[in-house]
């Protein structure tokens, strides 16, 4: 019996695809992996379904890729890494399952995507601590166990955050269930006794959320997850602070996120604040773009329920101080750029076309965690590999987003290019390439390696290896579980 006969009767006929044009949306995405096309897609529609599935892929060896985001796909991650794979579709998976208001959490299944789920955490008062910019068909599940770094880090207190639990049907077909979830007794039981599935870590001391995370599928398929949420301000004051000396930038981050000053707060470099802020293409761009300083400070305080304008005033009137003292200037506007308008962008998923993609028509990414002291000789590297192998260093966006209460940083080079364009393509991959063990040496560390890189950045620690090997053989002890990614 084929592949799709026995899918087909586990789920349905209605619920597998083998159409080309369907399997060309996932054989290769927008990074420098090997192209492979899968045998079939399926869309289960429940947890059982998945169960079901894994467990025949279990019996029959065949490997399975669990992927809840629409496209375009940037990374690698839900390509197959092998021949004949099975794309477990689980967009389809729609139901938004609780909205806890005064526990401040949710939870949904892994097709819900982040235009969905704001506006139903905003009926209750209730808002998300967003990536930036996120696509509109990004899986809310799928970033929170990509671990992408969230705008406010006043509410991020760790790498994990703001994921609180999930249920995963794991390599071997077993459900589990992580954090406060965990047990005892089931969900509705958890409810009825005032749980609220909020603690990511246990159950007890094994806090095993944090082997799903960053494991891009490798270990099982989350069937729903829950997410910590804060409160819709009543008033909010954005500022911006631009400079053409990137330390005062960090020093005035420094002491805004100590302080608890301010929710969202993160730095663009003038091609990123561009490349998000223009409107007309490649015209209004580009004017942005030459009139921006270097460097611009992104920042938003806000006041709640009570005492909202006293709260409001007294921050700002702190904030300025902090600013005279750093010798820098917080403004309402930087040219026809307003902080009240980037506030209300940043606040949502990006608009069609996703804001990476709209120079050129391509973006590749290159990111990691360091610390605020390490990033001038970051910069310098980046910018050294970056004219040794022809890519022009204005072209290139950068982002540094403060995460777990600034005590480090996510620093991101977005590289945009013509997919069209093979030598400049060429020239992109070169310099991602090149660039990643420049930058292990200043010390980057990948945390999240994907692509074509990720050999280079995991045969570093060969320790580690040994041990996510052995976690592996445990919970996919037949490899079943999206084979070729990261050491597996």
């Amino acid at each position: 019996m084929s592949t799709k006969d026995k899918l087909t009767e586990i789920i349905g006929a209605g619920n597998i695809s083998t159409e080309e044009s369907a399997l060309e949306e996932y054989y290769k995405d927008m990074s420098f992996v090997n192209a492979i096309k899968p045998g079939c897609i399926v869309k289960p529609r429940s947890t059982a379904d998945i169960e079901t599935i894994v467990r025949w892929a279990n019996e029959t060896l065949t490997p399975l890729v669990p992927v809840s985001s629409g496209p375009p796909h940037f990374r690698g991650d839900t390509v197959p890494g092998i021949g004949g794979s099975v794309i477990v579709d689980l967009s389809g998976m729609k139901k938004i399952i609780k909205v806890d208001r005064v526990n401040r959490v949710a939870m949904f299944e892994p097709g819900i995507t982040f235009k969905e789920l704001i506006p139903a955490v905003a009926r209750e008062g209730l808002r998300l601590n967003l990536p930036l910019l996120p696509r509109a068909l990004k899986s809310v599940t799928g970033s929170l166990l990509e671990r992408e770094p969230v705008v406010m880090p006043k509410y991020h207190w760790d790498l994990g955050d703001p994921l609180a639990c999930v249920e995963v049907i794991f390599g071997t077909g077993d459900m589990f269930r992580t954090g406060a979830a965990a047990g005892p007794g089931t969900l509705e039981e958890q409810w009825a006794a005032g749980g609220a599935q909020k603690e990511a870590a246990g159950p007890s001391a094994f806090s095993l959320y944090r082997v799903i995370q960053g494991a891009q599928g490798t270990m099982g398929i989350v069937t729903w997850s829950s997410v910590r949420c804060e409160l819709i301000p009543r008033l909010e004051e954005p500022f911006l602070i631009d400079s053409t000396k990137l330390d005062k930038i960090l020093e005035m981050v420094h002491w805004l996120i100590r302080l608890r000053l301010v929710n969202e707060c993160f730095i663009l470099n003038n091609a990123d604040m561009a490349a998000i802020m223009a409107k007309k293409w490649p015209g209004d761009y580009r004017e942005l773009k030459d009139n921006l300083p270097p460097w611009v400070l992104f920042f938003n305080i806000a006041g709640y329920e009570y005492l909202a304008e006293e709260r409001v005033s007294g921050q700002i009137a702190d904030m300025r101080e902090t600013a005279q003292r750093v010798g820098l200037e917080p403004v309402k506007a930087i040219g026809e750029i307003t902080a009240s308008a980037l506030l209300k962008i940043v606040q949502q998923p990006s608009e069609e076309p996703y804001w990476k993609l709209r120079n050129k028509g391509a973006c590749h990414d290159i990111f990691f965690l360091t610390i605020y002291d390490n990033l001038p000789g970051i910069l310098d590297a980046m910018y050294e590999d970056a004219n040794a192998t022809g890519y022009p260093t204005s072209e290139m966006g950068i982002y540094l987003q403060p995460i777990v209460q600034g005590s480090n940083c996510h620093c991101e080079f977005n590289l945009f290019y013509n997919p069209e364009d093979r030598d400049e393509s060429a020239r992109v991959r070169e310099l991602s390439e090149r660039a990643v063990a420049s930058l292990m040496a200043k010390g980057a560390f990948f945390s999240r390696p994907y692509g074509t890189s990720t050999g280079a950045i995991m045969n570093r620690d060969a320790a580690t290896v040994a041990a996510l090997k052995k976690v592996k053989s445990i919970l996919d002890p037949n490899c079943i579980m999206n084979p070729g990614k990261l050491c597996f």
